[in-house]
């Protein structure tokens, strides 16, 4: 595939200038000139997939317990944003549907990383893809690119890639493995999104000697952001959207 994506990818929104994972985030993101984006998506216990990073609700809501066994109609309810600052209390959290209007709406591209619940890896997968095809056929805005659907789990990609294989797949890597790059092959890859510090000149060749683009999570140091364009990186993950500007590169 051609690669649609910009190099500068605003992690969970804002990452940390607004709450993460919520829209009040990726808004903050927009104001310092991002056009795309990385959230984390997981499902309700109906079903319902929506925006979130931990298994539990405790640390980013004034929820408590397994986010994955509480039904949409509760976690919808939840303060998503008082955790973070007071300007911030009463942000919901968003469903996938309300954060792919948004950047459907602004031409905006989408990272969606698959973060099941444990024990539900092909369950979330597959229904995270199928949502992703049905929001994306469904735009009538300007054409964007599909989004980009990430997991540190194979089973989800798996699961992912049976239902839905046009949709652009990366395998997350917290740790490089000597199978690495078969699975991230075997799965029908476009990339591997690698914890920054894994990545030097001979994996980053690796990774495109075997027709995949290789990107970096998660990226909020000038140095390493220097080093890594140096290299030949071809997307990097930052919560610092007021320290780089996607435009014009790092700020020194």
């Amino acid at each position: 595939m051609i690669w649609p994506y910009p190099l500068w990818i605003a992690h969970r929104g804002a990452g940390r200038l607004a709450p993460e994972n919520t829209l009040a985030a990726f808004r903050q993101g927009a104001s310092f000139g991002y056009r795309a984006f990385e959230c984390d998506v997981k499902l309700s216990r109906d079903g319902q997939p929506f925006l979130l990073h931990d298994a539990t609700l405790d640390r980013t809501t004034d929820g408590q317990g397994v986010a994955g066994e509480q039904d949409w109609s509760a976690l919808s309810r939840l303060d998503a944003g008082g955790w973070h600052s007071r300007a911030y209390a009463g942000e919901p959290l968003p469903t996938l549907e309300a954060i792919a209007r948004y950047v459907l709406r602004n031409g905006f591209m989408l990272n969606v990383e698959i973060k099941p619940t444990p024990g539900t890896e092909s369950l979330t997968g597959a229904a995270v893809a199928r949502r992703c095809a049905q929001l994306w056929a469904d735009s009538r805005t300007v054409p964007v690119a599909p989004p980009l659907l990430t997991s540190f789990q194979p089973a989800a990609l798996q699961a992912a890639q049976a239902v839905q294989p046009a949709l652009p797949r990366g395998l997350l890597l917290e740790h490089w493995c000597a199978d690495s790059l078969a699975q991230a092959q075997a799965l029908q890859c476009v990339a591997i999104v690698a914890q920054y510090a894994l990545l030097d000149r001979g994996r980053i060749e690796a990774i495109h000697a075997a027709g995949m683009k290789a990107l970096a999570y998660t990226v909020n140091d000038p140095a390493e952001a220097h080093r890594l364009l140096g290299l030949g990186i071809d997307g990097l993950i930052t919560d610092a959207v007021d320290r780089f500007s996607p435009g014009t590169g790092v700020h020194d």
